[in-house]
């Protein structure tokens, strides 16, 4: 039964006659709570009069500290916020193919924590696994090997039940990897380079509220003002040349749609796991929360003065995508001549064919109301989301797979009405196919992917080769409220 039927069944007299007093109380809290939640948070949109800016970059010399700090988020009032260093946001890593990197990291905060290296391929004890915690006051050395593709990773804290709010905080940054295959393209750099992460955030009396509703662990919680590295309604200048934005959703549950204000078109040349075969022109992008993908984008053609906007389009499916609202300003200040010509190939993707998988895997995600007709509570608030009519548990070894196995894992959600970026640790997978729902794979679908969007109806099949790295590591849902609501299950390579 999906939410919506429920709404109307849960409304009809004769059931609420039938239940006791306590029980249709409880019902009606219920009802109108998803009422309440069933469309995003609509978004408040800024004078992007602040400029851009930019989280530091470490290369060389790395250190992590996880601490309170504060920002100016909105109207430069002060607000309580976490990171990795001053203010929101943690430093951008950057770091060659080949490095050994030795991060210390230190727990500043009043509760445990750790950092999941998203999309890196590292081993068990590194990967920042719900179970390898930071007790508060305490340190541990992150020692991960970069034996992978260059691409756009990035990091954030994976404490189960807390990794939302902190999230949502501020703990999160950039990890990018440089390769010799990419140097060698010759891409936009340096100023030409934007790295850009894309939040929402909800903000009461000048401070972030993190607070869900049990309808809003159902929807995913969502924020009325939109931040681009930490900033509401930035703009940033440009000259009349070719740029590379590396965009992340990182949000807890916001859906992006991304396209420009006057509909240009733009290439995308990487997706999660790096660089595509070749560009592949759009006019909008599907950004689900952890994805990330590299665009080129060219301002050549505009006049000085000329203002562009980064924005969200509508989009169907689940309660989000009715607003249309602007993120970001680009405004065109400069002329230059750009002598950078768009590559024709970026690179090799080797097709894993389906033949060679040893195994399927079906993943049935779905939340309280969905599938079978039956309400799957594990209590008021807490494991609605499951995965295989499972909630997560620390203990438990959920799938256990072979390093060096290539196999097909299918992500059913052909009988929920809510949206699922579904994420996978350790290993890089291309995606197959999808059946209902949209239908054809999008362009960041054409290359390596960690995290895959599965929209409501849908079956969307990925296809992976476990690595050599034994060891436990979690599957999840990346709608972060979800995750920690349950949606989570724990893999071991063996």
């Amino acid at each position: 039964m999906k939410r919506r039927e429920f709404v109307k069944l849960s409304a009809g007299a004769a059931s609420l006659l039938a239940m006791p007093t306590a029980l249709q109380s409880c019902m009606n809290d219920m009802n109108m709570d998803m009422n309440m939640a069933a469309d995003a948070v609509p978004v408040i949109e800024g004078a992007f009069s602040a400029p851009l800016s930019f989280p530091g970059v470490m290369t060389s010399s790395f250190s992590m500290t996880a601490k309170s700090n504060t920002a100016a988020l909105l109207n430069s009032q002060s607000t309580s916020v976490l990171g990795y260093a001053t203010g929101i946001l943690g430093p951008t890593i950057k770091v060659n193919t080949g490095a050994t990197v030795s991060i210390p990291f230190q727990n500043q905060l009043s509760e445990e924590t750790n950092i999941h290296w998203h999309g890196l391929l590292v081993p068990a004890n590194m990967d920042g696994h719900p179970k390898d915690l930071v007790n508060s006051g305490a340190n541990f050395n992150y020692n991960l090997p970069i034996d992978q593709r260059a691409g756009t990773y990035w990091y954030h804290p994976h404490p189960h039940g807390k990794t939302a709010k902190q999230v949502f905080m501020g703990l999160a940054g950039f990890f990018i990897v440089n390769d010799a295959e990419e140097q060698a393209l010759n891409l936009p750099s340096g100023d030409q380079e934007l790295l850009l992460v894309i939040q929402d955030k909800r903000i009461k009396n000048s401070q972030l509220n993190y607070a869900p509703t049990m309808g809003e662990v159902m929807t995913g919680y969502t924020g009325e003002y939109i931040l681009v590295n930490g900033s509401n309604a930035p703009f940033h200048n440009v000259a009349t040349r070719y740029y590379r934005l590396r965009v992340l959703n990182g949000s807890t549950a916001r859906m992006y749609n991304l396209a420009f204000s006057d509909n240009q078109a733009f290439d995308v040349i990487g997706a999660d796991g790096g660089l595509l075969a070749q560009p592949v022109s759009v006019t909008s992008l599907m950004l689900a929360p952890g994805e990330r993908a590299d665009i080129l984008v060219s301002f050549k053609s505009y006049a000085i003065g000329t203002e562009v906007f980064l924005v969200n389009k509508t989009f169907n499916g689940g309660a989000q995508g009715k607003q249309e609202f602007k993120i970001m300003k680009f405004v065109v200040n400069q002329q230059v001549n750009d002598s950078f010509v768009k590559p024709g190939q970026l690179s090799t993707i080797q097709p894993l064919p389906a033949s060679s998988a040893v195994k399927t895997r079906i993943m049935k995600i779905k939340g309280m109301m969905e599938g079978n007709g039956n309400m799957n509570m594990g209590g008021m608030g807490s494991g609605m989301h499951t995965i295989n009519d499972k909630v997560y548990d620390l203990n438990r070894v959920d799938e256990t797979v072979k390093a060096g196995d290539t196999e097909i894992w299918e992500f059913d959600n052909s009988q929920g009405d809510e949206i699922h970026p579904m994420h996978i640790h350790a290993v890089q997978f291309q995606v197959l196919s999808r059946t209902g729902g949209r239908g054809a794979l999008i362009a960041t679908e054409q290359g390596w992917k960690d995290t895959v969007l599965v929209m409501p109806g849908e079956k969307v099949r990925v296809i992976m080769t476990f690595p050599q790295k034994k060891g436990l590591f979690v599957f999840h849902c990346h709608n972060l409220e979800h995750e920690d609501d349950g949606m989570m299950l724990n893999f071991e390579i063996v």
